[in-house]
């Protein structure tokens, strides 16, 4: 082990939210060393194959100037590269795969580059680095401080950070687990937080959302594409979860919202009114062959309701158990391919799409899946303030217009109450929300001075943390947090005397919407698409989500 490496923040975890926090650090000047698990940076947009996943209101408010950035970039990077139509090209809001999940349904390699893009500069000026391959092995902690983290490289090398602040922006807390931080995971009771969807009966530490490990296919017909037959297709054949219609590899699954069975098919041939296909090969489509020229195919993320895992949870448990969950969610998907190609229906008769070809030259494996697992939940620090059903849910404020209105807001987000089915086997639970904003309080630990959460692990509930996990939602929540680092080494502070301090939670909150373009409340609700004020996810997304 070399010497120890001292930044001004620490950043582990290099997802969405790892990315926003070193960016937002180095525009405010100071150096982060950012640890990237996987070579890609991006985490869910990127090396988990996810598209963003977004609110209808998302091309002109409701997100951070960084985030717009990104959006852009992305589109300039199609523009750039890509032999688009003429009509393609002069689309001003282009969306690469014409996904129904949302306005910006893009190729997961495209995203990493992107974002590659945005961190270069900040390289070259050496203020911010990144270690690829890399995770967190162990915290050392002095009275409320974290003073130093252990993280370990691919070839077992080992490098000992030190810093002023450290950030958790893992998929799974892992560093507040590690530095003993105070935090919950699984499922609140009812009784302890007053949240009408919440368990009935006691909290469930192993209550989880369910687990995705995404595909990316291409369709190439007169072409048998059949993959080897996965050692666990038996017994996922015959799998039948609680509260599923019948087995989970199958065309039908039970709806999200009403738990009625519904027929999901990968294509339809039906065209409902608004000429959008609900089908699955339409819902995250990445690569629209529309756009293009001759030679080239439609690109899908598969991550769809049938390849949800949910039998064993990845929190609270030892590294084998979790590395058997790992395993078995690798092997559903690829379970679940094999079945499409073999022995699903078709929509235009006969058994089997051998036609498609899953796209590891995309994703950078030999299987076509992502590098990564998309894990909807994590653990949650114990936060001055904890985010609660009664704050955002429509049907929780009945009578009251709006989300509550946080005077410490460091952000907004926007997106409904989704909670995939869970290792307990509950249902999904899917609850209309407000727009709302994120308070500076759920960043705030109880204890601990100097580590932060920059990802899906603020101060939340299960419920509530399905509302900001998605793609805006966790880089506002890194960009706050990684401006609040900052903030504090500049000013010689901690997060709960910012938060406590009027004078100098508006210098902050003046830094975020002025200094970086952080946006800290909605417009007036009348302002906003008003058929969506009580739904607010457009109809096309609603019947397309998954994520």
């Amino acid at each position: 082990m070399t010497r120890p490496r001292h930044f001004d923040l620490v950043v582990v975890g290099g997802g969405l939210g790892g990315v926003a926090a070193a960016l937002a650090a180095a525009r405010l000047g100071l150096r982060s060393v950012l640890v990237s698990e996987c070579d890609w940076i991006g985490g869910q947009v990127s090396s988990q194959g996810i598209p963003p996943d977004e609110h209808p209101w998302i091309e002109s408010v409701g997100c951070t100037a960084a985030y717009r950035e990104f959006r852009d970039r992305v589109r300039a990077f199609y523009r750039r590269n890509y032999p688009l139509t003429a009509e393609a090209r002069a689309a001003r809001r282009l969306n690469p795969g014409s996904g129904n999940i949302g306005p910006l349904s893009h190729e997961p390699q495209v995203a990493w580059l992107v974002l590659e893009e945005m961190v270069a500069p900040w390289t070259s000026r050496g203020l911010i680095t990144v270690l690829r391959g890399y995770r967190a092995a162990a915290a050392s902690t002095g009275g409320d401080e974290v003073r130093s983290v252990l993280v370990r490289g691919p070839e077992g090398d080992e490098i000992e950070l030190t810093g002023a602040f450290f950030l958790d922006a893992t998929d799974l807390g892992d560093l507040i687990d590690l530095a003993g931080v105070e935090h919950v995971h699984g499922a609140e009771s009812s009784a302890e937080t007053g949240e009408p969807h919440a368990l009935p009966g006691p909290a469930d530490p192993f209550d989880q959302q369910a687990v995705t490990w995404a595909l990316l296919l291409s369709l190439h017909p007169g072409t048998d594409n059949t993959i080897e037959r996965p050692a666990g297709y038996a017994a996922w054949r015959d799998y039948r979860p609680a509260e599923w219609p019948g087995p989970l590899l199958s065309w039908e699954v039970s709806d999200h919202v009403t738990h009625r069975t519904r027929r999901r098919p990968l294509f339809t041939d039906t065209e409902p009114a608004g000429g959008v296909r609900y089908d699955l090969w339409h819902a995250r489509r990445v690569l629209d062959s529309g756009h293009l020229g001759s030679g080239w195919s439609d690109v899908t993320a598969a991550a769809w309701p049938m390849m949800d895992y949910a039998r064993l949870p990845l929190i609270g448990v030892s590294e084998q158990e979790r590395e058997l969950a790992l395993h078995e969610a690798r092997q559903l998907s690829l379970s679940f391919l094999y079945w499409m190609q073999t022995e699903a229906p078709r929509h235009d008769g006969g058994h089997g799409y051998p036609e498609l070809r899953p796209r590891g030259d995309l994703t950078g494996t030999p299987d076509g899946l992502a590098k990564m697992p998309y894990i909807r939940e994590s653990r949650r620090i114990r936060a001055e303030f904890t985010l609660l059903e009664q704050h955002i849910g429509v049907e929780a404020r009945a009578g009251l217009h709006g989300a509550e209105r946080f005077p410490d807001s460091v952000g907004v987000a926007a997106y409904r109450i989704d909670v995939h089915p869970s290792t307990s086997g509950r249902p999904t639970v899917d609850i209309d929300t407000w727009p709302f904003q994120i308070p500076l309080g759920s960043l705030v630990p109880v204890r601990v001075t100097n580590l932060l959460p920059a990802a899906k692990n603020i101060g939340s509930t299960h419920l509530t943390s399905g509302a900001y996990r998605v793609h805006p939602g966790e880089w506002t929540v890194g960009e706050a947090a990684g401006a609040l680092a900052g903030f504090c080494v500049l000013r010689r502070t901690r997060p709960a005397q910012v938060r406590a301090d009027g004078i100098r939670l508006d210098e902050f909150q003046t830094l975020l919407s002025g200094t970086l373009g952080v946006e800290l409340e909605w417009p007036r609700y009348e302002a906003l698409a008003p058929r969506h004020r009580f739904g607010y996810v457009p109809q096309a997304a609603s019947q397309e989500r998954s994520a």
